[in-house]
């Protein structure tokens, strides 16, 4: 039973991280637009990881940039969506009230690390090409997407407690 609750929390996690990812890339291009006249600007920035500091300054699309970028930040909402099953499992029951709870929690938790505990180089770098109110938006539309993901089948997740 362990194993298989472990393999189908990942499996929760990898879908939600995707949809997560989505929808907070496709608002991060949007707000880059509006923002910067820019939209894939941002989707570059978090190659920054492997590029440095010039990937925040693309504004054209390239494989190096906008794909790593866009890598590096799916595989991040992935992890973020692990945490977000693993408190989604904690709970008797999913509900949507506690999805939106748990979402919330973990975008927030996700935009104080993101952008006040990590080193300069491995921030997301999109803060730097995205107004304030954008990076709230963005990272609204993460937990949204988070939430989304987590309601899906949520009478087939599994829970801590079935692991006793």
């Amino acid at each position: 039973m362990t194993t298989q609750f472990i393999v189908n929390t990942a499996q929760r996690a990898i879908k939600d991280g995707l949809l997560a990812s989505a929808l907070s890339g496709g608002l991060m291009a949007a707000r880059g637009k509006a923002d910067t006249g820019s939209a894939v600007a941002p989707l570059n920035a978090p190659s920054q990881w492997v590029h440095g500091r010039e990937a925040v300054h693309r504004e054209d699309v390239t494989a190096s940039h906008t794909l790593v970028g866009a890598a590096i930040h799916t595989a991040s909402a992935m992890l973020w969506a692990g945490l977000y099953e693993t408190l989604q499992a904690r709970r008797e029951r999913r509900t949507v009230t506690g999805a939106l709870v748990d979402a919330a929690g973990v975008a927030a938790l996700a935009a104080v690390v993101d952008l006040k505990l990590t080193p300069e180089r491995f921030t997301p770098g999109f803060q730097h090409r995205l107004k304030t109110e954008s990076l709230w938006m963005v990272y609204g539309s993460f937990a949204l997407g988070l939430a989304l993901g987590g309601l899906q089948r949520r009478h087939e997740a599994p829970r801590v407690s079935d692991l006793d």
